[in-house]
């Protein structure tokens, strides 16, 4: 089996059925991993082609990933496509990943929501920005959206990675695997998408303050024992962003090449 869509899910029985028709067609099999719903996400899936996996509670979006990744591997994935359930990613930008991971073999590849940012609230923009520089810090490399849930994971990275021995809690696992992916000689590089934010959408879980502590806690366990790794430092502010056009299989490293690609005139 190719792609694998992972869809994990919280209380999401409002957007999850029309996720997963568009997510479909482009994915060789499609995982939702239902976290402990109280709403009826997985009724408004039933008779859809998708394989549910169930937690009897809330665990975390963490817990989620490290049960679709286990399934999407036990089914021979040779990627694994990520996408919230929230509807705020489109099914339709997948097949630009997988054009980019076609070029890219050893990368992970982040949707980044790098078009029309301030569609997002002031706070998560704020977020964000400070994951991605705390990431960035830690890999030594510029990395865009770091926080995006729609991403491409080759299946060759859970080979080299133990992904187990990774965080189980909350948020911060997409942040370690792109740290510990770049030890094992990964890349991070980026495909612009839209930045989607429904006002009339379920409040988001995502919250900036709690969550960018965690993130900030996890970043500090792999800095401070490491002397705050000032060379990777150093190199990523020397660094620019690592953005692919998937149709040309270039990096797009200049700020006014940037520009252009993402349709902005801000970084």
């Amino acid at each position: 089996m190719k792609t694998v869509l992972l869809i994990p899910a919280y209380n999401e029985a409002r957007t999850i059925a029309d996720v997963v028709r568009a997510a479909r067609p482009h994915a060789d099999a499609v995982i939702v991993v239902d976290d402990g719903s109280t709403d009826g996400t997985v009724a408004a899936v039933a008779g859809l082609d998708v394989e549910v996996l169930r937690h009897p509670r809330n665990l975390g979006k963490s817990r989620s990933l490290h049960t679709g990744f286990a399934a999407a591997l036990a089914l021979g994935a040779r990627e694994i496509v990520t996408m919230d359930a929230d509807g705020q990613h489109r099914a339709a930008d997948v097949p630009r990943l997988l054009r980019a991971a076609e070029l890219h073999p050893r990368a992970i590849i982040i949707g980044a929501r790098m078009r029309n940012r301030r569609a997002a609230p002031m706070r998560r923009r704020i977020a964000n920005r400070l994951a991605d520089f705390g990431v960035s810090w830690a890999i030594g490399r510029r990395v865009i959206d770091s926080q995006s849930g729609q991403r491409l994971y080759p299946a060759a990275l859970f080979d080299a990675l133990d992904i187990r021995s990774l965080a189980g809690d909350g948020f911060t696992l997409e942040s370690e695997i792109l740290i510990e992916a770049a030890s094992a000689g990964f890349a991070t590089l980026s495909v612009p998408i839209d930045t989607i934010y429904d006002p009339d959408a379920r409040p988001s879980y995502f919250r900036p303050i709690g969550h960018t502590a965690l993130i900030t806690a996890m970043l500090a366990r792999r800095l401070v024992p490491h002397g705050f790794r000032l060379p990777e430092l150093v190199s990523m502010l020397r660094d620019h962003a690592h953005v692919v056009d998937e149709r040309a299989g270039a990096a797009v490293r200049d700020r006014a090449a940037l520009d252009a690609h993402t349709g902005t005139a801000r970084p």
